[in-house]
């Protein structure tokens, strides 16, 4: 059967309208819309069956019901509800009428097509508006992962499209930079306190309104953090409503993070302005955080650089304060040092993490260790070690949880009483890859 004869079957199914009858037929032609293509259709079988030309109304469509009338008033309704949105890229998805769906498979079926010939009704939906959206927003669609995404619901507007039928996802935005810790004993992330489930108050009393006494009232252990320092920062600055805020592994709160500093991200969920200044909002918050925290490298960035971020196979290099139990001498505090570079090692959990890590034993590889003698009970020890050593157990033996160590191999204890981390570095990769950071272009 020729396209013609499939044509006048489905003409004769009752009036449809011409993007109804271009449809089943997309996959035949190119360069043409749907309503273009059934009109070509039906003026081809008016000349061949020597009939007058005439095309229904597309409200009167008893396929699509006439939606295919409403390409630009959602289109405008969708423009409409983004005018304070800042984008760059957008999609269109739709949710058909299960009638209308159901009456596509019907139209095909009686010509004796394929149900799913050519394109469905929502592909078309979403192309016609999503065009119409990119015209009117002057921005580009994304079908990976767009700004902002669309969805119209047809079956709840009825006739009115302006009746609550687009529900409109904002979807967020993202900073990406690098932090330096210059204090001691301020935490990466907000610490909730525990004993009275960051509410502040003393849950042991019958009253409870008083303080709690672990916190002080605060509802944390530690009044900074380095999320504090910066997170609000960038939230303002996309206007959002909320912020998270992820780093490449953490350093001890006792630690210094110096040097090339952390990767991290800031993730800003609905934000409503997506290319905030970087450099303005750099300077904004190294001025607030003074002292505290500093961060370098701020710049829009991609999702995918949160999974990057969160899973990142780093490696760190540290420098470390150590005093030792006994006088150690300086040869042999040397061939201590010796012996441990480019050692592997193997570490049981150690004692200060147990409660929150698993028991098991973790081989890890030294890469590079020097030691400075500072006197007889006193050196500074550089190390760069593989992503997930515990360097203070690497020093001090925990006990023999660690084997080798320095404790071990000197034959005395030995504490950090210092630690900086001085670079994280991705094992296999530069890990600033500008793949990952947004294209404002």
């Amino acid at each position: 059967m020729d396209v013609l004869d499939i044509a006048r079957k489905l003409v004769a199914t009752g009036p449809v309208c011409d993007p109804c009858l271009g449809r089943p037929f997309a996959d035949r032609s190119f360069g043409l819309t749907n309503a273009e293509r059934g009109k070509s259709l039906r003026v081809s079988i008016a000349l061949a069956d020597d009939e007058p030309y005439e095309s229904p109304e597309r409200e009167a469509c008893w396929v699509c019901e006439g939606h295919t009338d409403r390409f630009d008033d959602y289109a405008e309704l969708v423009a409409e509800q983004l005018t304070d949105v800042s984008f760059g890229t957008y999609q269109v998805g739709t949710r058909a009428p299960p009638l209308v769906e159901e009456n596509e498979r019907l139209f095909r079926e009686d010509a004796g097509m394929d149900p799913e010939a050519g394109e469905l009704f929502k592909s078309e939906f979403n192309r016609e508006v999503g065009k119409r959206v990119g015209h009117l927003t002057e921005t580009e669609v994304d079908f990976e992962r767009p700004d902002v995404l669309a969805i119209l619901d047809l079956e709840r507007a009825g006739e009115d499209p302006s009746d609550h039928a687009v529900d409109v996802q904002v979807n967020p935005a993202f900073v990406y930079g690098r932090y330096r810790k210059l204090e001691r004993d301020i935490p990466q992330t907000e610490w909730p306190c525990r004993e009275c489930g960051a509410t502040g108050v003393q849950l042991s009393t019958k009253t409870g309104d008083e303080p709690c006494e672990h916190c002080g009232g605060s509802g944390f252990l530690y009044d900074d953090s380095v999320e504090g320092f910066v997170a609000p920062h960038v939230l303002e600055a996309m206007d959002g409503d909320e912020a998270v805020f992820h780093g490449a592994g953490r350093e001890d709160v006792d630690a210094l993070m110096l040097g090339t500093g952390r990767p991290f991200v800031v993730e800003v969920k609905t934000p409503r302005a997506r290319s905030p200044d970087v450099e303005a909002l750099e300077a904004e918050i190294n001025e607030a955080a003074a002292e505290s925290v500093e961060v370098e490298g701020l710049r829009l960035a991609t999702h995918e650089m949160v999974e990057r971020v969160k899973e990142l196979d780093a490696s760190k290099t540290y420098r470390a304060e150590v005093e030792f139990g006994d006088e150690v001498g300086e040869e042999d505090l040397a061939a201590a040092v010796d012996e441990l570079d480019g050692a592997t090692i193997t570490q049981h959990t150690p004692q200060r993490v147990d409660h929150r890590r698993a028991s098991l034993d973790r081989i890890r590889t030294v890469y590079d260790i020097s030691a400075e003698q500072v006197d007889s009970t006193h050196a500074t020890v550089e190390i760069h070690g593989e992503g997930g050593l515990y360097i203070k157990e690497l020093i001090s033996g925990d006990e023999g949880r660690t084997e080798p160590s320095l404790a071990g191999l000197l034959g005395v204890d030995a504490v950090v009483t210092a630690l900086d981390v001085l670079a994280v570095e991705g094992e296999d990769e530069d890990f600033d890859d500008p793949e990952y950071i947004r294209d404002e272009n």
